[in-house]
């Protein structure tokens, strides 16, 4: 199936989103990028929402405090920022205002004293898991929908289309 296909465009909706700026005559691969940005949006609003409506927290805070749970003995600020995607000064400020609520802690290492490594707290930890277990089950409710078969291609696919990115990047054309 064709993205122009009349039968592929979805129903206008009261609810415009990226696509909406788009026509049929558009290259597909347009329609592709807005799509895939589309239900990105929409899925981080979302868990964003429930996150500080029921944690009075944000994504980024719990996007950092999942990297932690996953290394307990620490990380350094460079590879926290690299594995979310952000520059250290983004991280810089969660890490501050996490560390005054206690949640995370600064540790130095012995053999590095210029360097320190940030670890969840015990009530960090405590507090990550509650929101996790949530977290979980928004993306349960957001994804039941969609069958099991249609998940694991769709997971997949995106796969391909990540290494493909980092291709790209890795070797940009002239």
């Amino acid at each position: 199936m064709k993205i122009h296909d009349t039968s592929f465009t979805p129903e206008p909706t009261a609810f415009p989103d990226l696509e909406s700026r788009i026509s049929p005559d558009d290259h597909h691969d347009l329609h592709l990028w807005l799509r895939m940005q589309s239900c990105s949006t929409l899925i981080v609003n979302e868990l964003r929402t429930r996150l500080r409506q029921n944690f009075q927290t944000t994504l980024p805070r719990f996007d950092l405090m999942a990297q932690l749970s996953q290394n307990q003995a620490g990380m350094k600020m460079s590879d926290l920022s690299r594995q979310m995607m952000v520059t250290n000064g983004n991280i810089t400020g969660i890490v501050d205002q996490l560390e005054k609520e206690g949640l995370i802690e600064r540790i130095r290492p012995l053999n590095d004293r210029r360097s320190s490594l940030i670890r969840l707290t015990p009530t960090g930890q405590q507090s990550y898991q509650t929101m996790a277990a949530a977290h979980q089950q928004w993306l349960n409710e957001l994804f039941v929908a969609l069958p099991e078969q249609s998940r694991q291609h769709l997971f997949e696919h995106l796969g391909v289309l990540k290494q493909l990115a980092r291709t790209v990047a890795l070797h940009p054309a002239a």
